[in-house]
């Protein structure tokens, strides 16, 4: 009897011990098709919803306490897997998902509520891949950057181009990451299309509120763009042929399902198809552009724990234009001229990164990196005077640019259900070239002149460290709380800022939570911009003695409605303020050959405000969103304006987009977009005076400003559409796109100049861009 009680009494209490005890299931969640890693993959906890996701190299850890579990893998587009463990250990889970096409008898129950309900993170959407390619397009290239433009919050800037407005910010407060490495100038085609080619792009993640603290450096938003690692198991490629350039990407295994590559490339031909018209000039004169880039990684699984990837983007945009004329001028008789003007400019990055597992709980990412923009614009002019036997030549030749390099180490600590821990540092070693001109002249009567003149490169130490854990507090309340702090040296001038952010999650029900953020980013680099479009001749600047750091604070509340499977309703609002803005001074430029850049610019402050509504569709044939944005962004500075308010130049009140996608088979699909957005503002005279001052054969007159950015152009709207026709041919799915840009014709505004009519009084004639534009593209998936 002794003997079966101590059985008794050991059995008991050796269950209820193991019953407290905590286990670990870990692993990798991959595509089964490619063994691609899967970013954001959702793992829950059926019975306690206790859950958590894949980070960006497809890793997670769930710790639950033992005993028997149902354990829910999925994600976006793949089926969904139920796994039952008997928990008794920690385990090791790598699980492949399939998409929904293949292995359909996998059953597919959907979640009681999505990651975006549950999760803590507010402002944060992640763009799906396929929703981007499916989208229409202008000439043919679908874009990352244009379809985060039609996003709540977001402003495009001027017609077609890629620029970001972010919740009242500027472009160059747009942090811009290619697999973690900054991208300081993310255009193409003076801004109409961005250097992210589709074919190479794995996920993209956009936050534009309530940042997490391993996010620094930049005030208005984050674009985390990831590349695609090739597939480990086959070799596939595409070839894409459109009406402007032509793409082809390739991916495979090196040594299968160990090392794998994928490699893009992509180039425009304008220069072909425009030098048949330039051909008919009779005076030799001829026009080229063209960009190119270059997508490469290779990724090396060394073992379970330890794995390996290089990633390189190398583009360029090159632009010649050649003008020449040969005619009889009064005193210098017959006068020869050919002006060639160049134009360059190209990214550069490098990201080396090495992952490991320490433990179940503990995942670590080591990187090196490389980063180097620049620009060139030079101009040769060459004058022969045969009558006069005198030949002059002018050269003038200005550069600027940036060169980065960096190290970083991220680590994902996961102690127990209630705690999502990450860390790491990260330091930039910064070049800066603000700008070099170079003048050379010569003729045959005198020596001439060659003088380089300009800024000198500036170096600068960009160092920060930072801690975020996401909580769970109770049934009902998450957290994600973090610290970063950050050092920025330059010109024996150093920085130093703390930047808390905290954002909290409470769930009201079964299909409903509020959210609120609030976010303190610094920003230690400028952007000097002098146009209203994306030009290459924009400046980055680090801040000196004189130019102080930019300083935003962000709160962001939001409410979150689960609608149905994949259909939730997000309404938000926010309040930023901004300090130590900067812009260049009335009619200062980079042009200016005297002084120094400090001196040609102001600061000042701005703030914004708003609300954004946004319904969107993200599971089932029919997927999009519809968005609604009220706002408002102002600025202030004590020298322009008279240092009055005045609203920034894309303070656009209402701004309404409709994105709509839908797959009727395996053979059609449509995408179409339609936007509207109150008009950009700018600067109009509003009155003439009339003075004595001779100018030319009349009197001169001065225009009087009221203030910067006081007229209202009229509002723009626009309809996209595009339709994709597959066909499954014995090596692979062939498909034709139509699309159509501005479908109706609107005529929307670019910029307005003054002008007199027939009846000689002043009137406002508008300039616009684009009309309607169709294109088309073939490509071929093998």
């Amino acid at each position: 009897m002794n003997k079966f009680l101590s059985l008794l009494f050991f059995v008991t209490f050796g269950y209820a011990a193991l019953a407290q005890q905590k286990f670990t299931i870990s692993g990798y969640i991959i595509d089964a098709q490619t063994n691609e890693t899967l970013i954001g993959a959702y793992i829950n906890e059926t019975a306690r919803l206790t859950g958590t996701t894949s980070n960006n190299y497809g890793f997670y850890s769930l710790t639950l306490p033992a005993g028997k579990i149902k354990v829910a893998f999925s994600y976006v587009g793949y089926k969904t897997q139920y796994h039952e463990i008997d928990l008794t250990k920690d385990l090791k889970i790598d699980l492949s998902l399939a998409t929904k096409n293949i292995l359909e008898e996998v059953s597919v129950v959907a979640t009681k509520a999505g990651e975006r309900l549950t999760s803590t993170q507010v402002s944060k959407i992640d763009l799906p891949i396929e929703m981007i390619k499916s989208l229409p397009s202008l000439l043919g290239e679908t874009d990352v950057i244009k379809t985060l433009q039609l996003l709540p919050g977001v402003q495009s800037g001027s017609e077609g181009s890629t620029g970001l407005y972010v919740r009242g910010g500027a472009p160059d407060q747009n942090l811009i990451l290619l697999d973690g490495v900054p991208v300081y100038n993310a255009n193409h085609l003076f801004g109409f299309f961005s250097v992210f080619n589709s074919d190479a792009t794995k996920s993209v993640q956009f936050f534009k509120g309530g940042f997490p603290a391993r996010f620094g450096g930049r005030l208005s938003s984050v674009v985390d763009v990831r590349m695609n690692e090739g597939d480990e198991k086959a070799y596939h490629g595409n070839i894409s042929l459109g009406l402007i350039s032509s793409r082809i990407h390739l991916e495979g295994p090196i040594v299968k399902e160990r090392t794998s590559f994928s490699l893009s490339a992509r180039r425009t031909y304008l220069d072909l198809l425009t030098m048949p018209l330039m051909k008919t000039r009779d005076d030799g004169s001829s026009f080229g552009y063209y960009f190119y880039d270059m997508n490469a990684k290779i990724n090396h699984r060394f073992s379970d724990r330890s794995r390996l990837f290089l990633s390189v983007y190398s583009g360029k945009d090159n632009l010649l234009a050649i003008a020449k004329s040969d005619y009889l001028s009064g005193e210098e008789g017959r006068r020869i001229e050919n002006v060639k003007t160049y134009l360059n400019w190209g990214n550069i990055t490098t990201a080396l990164r090495w992952n490991y597992v320490f433990s179940n709980k503990l995942f670590s990412n080591t990187a090196i990196t490389y980063s180097k923009y620049n620009f060139k614009i030079e101009s040769d002019n060459k004058v022969e005077l045969p009558d006069l036997n005198q030949l002059n030549i002018d050269n003038y030749a200005f550069g600027s640019g940036i060169k980065d390099f960096g190290s970083k180490i991220d680590f994902d600590f996961f102690p127990s259900p209630s705690h999502s821990i990450k860390f790491g540092s990260n330091y930039i070693f910064h070049n800066f070239k603000p700008g070099v001109k170079t003048v050379q002249s010569s003729n045959t009567n005198d020596a001439g002149i060659n003088k380089t003149f300009g800024d000198e490169s500036i170096f600068a130490h960009d160092i920060s460290v930072y801690g975020e854990d996401d909580v769970t507090l109770g049934s009902r309340l998450k957290a994600n709380a973090g610290l970063r702090a950050s050092a920025f040296n330059v010109q024996n001038t150093s920085y130093y800022s703390l930047e808390p952010r905290l954002s909290v999650n409470y769930l009201a029900g079964n299909n409903l939570s509020f959210k609120a953020a609030y976010s303190r980013m610094k920003q230690y680099i400028h952007l000097l911009t002098s146009s209203s479009i994306s030009l290459p001749t924009d400046l980055w600047v680090p801040v000196t003695g004189k130019i102080k750091p930019m300083t935003a604070e962000q709160v962001a509340i939001s409410a979150v409605y689960h609608i149905a499977t994949g259909l939730d309703l997000t309404v938000e609002g926010y309040y930023k303020k901004m300090s130590n803005l900067i812009e260049y001074k009335e009619g200062a430029s980079f042009f200016g050959s005297s002084g120094n850049w400090e001196d040609k610019v102001e600061s000042g402050k701005g703030w914004a405000y708003g609300s954004e509504v946004m319904i969107s569709k993200e599971i089932g044939k029919t997927t999009g969103w519809i968005a609604y944005t009220l706002s408002w962004a102002n600025r202030q500075f004590e020298n322009i304006s008279f240092g009055k308010t005045f609203p920034a130049k894309y303070d656009n009140r209402h701004n309404i987009s409709f994105v709509l996608s839908h797959k009727f088979n395996d053979k059609i699909d449509i995408g179409t977009t339609w936007v509207y957005r109150t008009g950009n503002a700018g600067t109009l005279f509003t009155q003439q005076i009339n003075t004595d001052i001779p100018y030319y054969d009349n009197m001169m007159n001065i225009n009087y400003f009221e203030g910067r950015n006081n007229y209202r152009l009229p509002p723009y709207h626009r309809l996209d559409f595009g339709i994709n026709f597959h066909k499954q041919k014995r090596r692979g799915v062939r498909t034709w796109n139509l699309s159509f840009y501005n479908l109706y014709n609107r005529q929307n505004p670019w910029a307005l100049r003054p002008g007199i009519n027939n009846q000689g009084e002043y009137v406002l004639k508008q300039i616009s861009l684009f009309s309607i534009i169709p294109s088309f593209s073939y490509s071929f998936k093998f």
